[in-house]
């Protein structure tokens, strides 16, 4: 179902409070509701319940969430990267792209606060948004087999992390050394839609010291606003 047309916040916000509501509601013949940037993906069992029913049903739920958008709870993250070099691949070519230096990607890309609109692609993949004007770049022509895990990439005007080693297509900019999906975590997604990401640069060495460590995987990023 198809929310609006546009990335935004207001937008986003209606999609998950659907989403919820059509949870809540255990409606029969749902099996699962995705949410997307600004829509929605029901999945459902004809043999339980017909389309047209299922649509009316629906779009019932909506009119009732979008008078209803709940305040979403906001967490805000605070997310080292070590930008460049073995870690940031593309970022030479990202800065040459915008005519801009190095250090000027980093302090653009790490001054900022990005919601996270949706999680997706693989397990744990946070979509952020909205990346500045000044550092939006296109896609790699040729995608890479291997990114490695942590990854923080840039896509026209998105940016977003790695969860785990996989292909893509993103401009990698830097590497966080936090462990952000863990399929046992409950949920097993560290970070979820809604929440508030801020990078923070950081040296290799403490990059490795982050890395090695056994609280890695429980590293405190939340700070409540």
């Amino acid at each position: 179902m198809e929310i609006g047309n546009v990335i935004d916040p207001e937008v986003n916000a209606r999609v998950h409070a659907l989403c919820e509501a059509i949870t809540n509601s255990q409606l029969s013949g749902v099996s699962e509701c995705i949410p997307t940037y600004r829509a929605l993906l029901v999945t459902y069992d004809p043999a339980k319940v017909s389309y047209e029913t299922l649509v009316s049903k629906v779009k019932n739920l909506d009119e009732t969430s979008r008078a209803h958008v709940p305040k979403r709870k906001i967490r805000r993250a605070i997310i080292p990267v070590a930008y460049g070099g073995d870690f940031g691949p593309d970022i030479t070519h990202v800065s040459q792209y915008h005519n801009l230096k190095d250090s000027d990607i980093i302090r653009i890309h790490s001054e900022h606060d990005y919601m996270v609109y949706m999680i997706g692609f693989i397990a744990g993949f946070p979509y952020l948004g909205k990346l500045a004007d000044e550092i939006a770049t296109p896609r790699l022509e040729t995608p890479r087999i291997r990114v490695p895990e942590g990854s923080v990439g840039i896509a026209e005007d998105q940016t977003g992390i790695y969860p785990r080693e996989a292909p893509g297509g993103w401009q990698i900019i830097g590497r966080t050394p936090i462990k952000l999906f863990d399929a046992l975590w409950q949920p097993p997604a560290l970070l979820q839609p809604g929440d508030t990401v801020r990078f923070r640069s950081i040296s290799a060495d403490e990059f490795w010291q982050i890395h090695a460590s056994a609280s890695r995987a429980k590293y405190d990023l939340f700070a409540q606003e």
